[in-house]
């Protein structure tokens, strides 16, 4: 919940992407989750992302690659759901697959649609 909500949130968080953050919240019985992560998240907005980033380095980075790429492109799907992706949405989740050495396996998933 900690990535979507930080990429949702990194341009500011408007009702559409509050609303998919709380399906997926329900979706998967995360809503205390979500709650951590915008707590996280509200602690020091200017900050989140480089300490969201840490984190998720650590928890996400050292997962396999088929599972990195699952969770990222899943929040690149869920973006599009709004109908629209910031460039600075797209960097961020770019800056992180190259963090976790998947972007070139996220840019083939993007481009296959």
């Amino acid at each position: 919940m900690l990535l979507k909500s930080l990429i949702f949130h990194y341009h500011g968080l408007d009702e559409d992407e509050k609303a998919i953050l709380d399906e997926s919240a329900d979706q998967y019985g995360a809503q205390r989750e979500l709650d951590w992560a915008n707590a996280f998240i509200a602690e020091d907005f200017i900050s989140a992302f480089e300490r969201a980033r840490e984190f998720l380095n650590k928890v996400i980075g050292v997962m396999p690659k088929e599972k990195k790429l699952d969770y990222l492109i899943g929040v690149w799907q869920d973006n599009h759901k709004k109908g629209y992706m910031t460039e600075m949405e797209a960097t961020a989740m770019i800056h992180l697959a190259k963090d976790w050495e998947i972007q070139t396996e996220l840019m083939e998933k993007v481009r296959e649609g």
